[in-house]
């Protein structure tokens, strides 16, 4: 099975909200989430025009070279069923599938499809960003990861990280400020 075959929408099965695939397990289900909150001092609609867009998937490589060394538009425009490949520059993907993409609220999910997150073992993996408007010039950044694992592997907790969706939301507002990035057309 390629990434493209991934990306065609009867590969998964999506059960309540639409956004949720679950892999096959033997043992107990174990849930979790963490989030991560960035406050700002740019707009919610400067930092949607790059969120809310391919633009972050290309920007990624640009302010995180150290991290990721490319990403591929799979398939897909942005919108929902957009597919990404990001390769790290340790070596090893990721590929996530857009399951909601919300530009009133500023809401984008990114589902988990492929990649080594998911064959270390995560049952499920979900990436939600948030741009939460606080005012003219200032907003917050919420990143969440949302993830399932086998009580049979306890050790998948420590894997689980937001820690890269900061550095990516530190850098992308300093991106915004430094070139100034027009809002996003709602």
């Amino acid at each position: 099975m390629t990434v493209k075959d991934l990306a065609k929408p009867d590969i998964f099965f999506f059960k309540t909200r639409q956004t949720k695939f679950r892999r096959k397990t033997e043992g107990a289900t174990m849930t979790r989430s963490k989030s991560y909150e960035h406050e700002t001092d740019v707009s919610a609609p400067q930092l949607w025009a790059i969120y809310g867009t391919l633009r972050a998937a290309e920007l990624v490589p640009e302010v995180l070279p150290h991290i990721f060394t490319k990403t591929e538009v799979v398939s897909g425009d942005g919108g929902v069923g957009t597919v990404v490949q990001m390769t790290f520059s340790q070596g090893g993907t990721f590929t996530e599938k857009f399951v909601k993409v919300d530009n009133e609220n500023y809401i984008k999910e990114a589902l988990g499809i492929d990649g080594d997150i998911l064959n270390a073992g995560f049952l499920y993996y979900m990436i939600r960003l948030e741009i939460i408007d606080k005012g003219p010039d200032s907003s917050v950044i919420r990143s969440t990861v949302e993830y399932d694992f086998d009580d049979g592997h306890p050790e998948l907790e420590a894997m689980a990280s937001t820690t890269l969706l900061a550095a990516v939301a530190a850098e992308f507002v300093k991106y915004v400020k430094e070139h100034k990035t027009p809002e996003a057309s709602s």
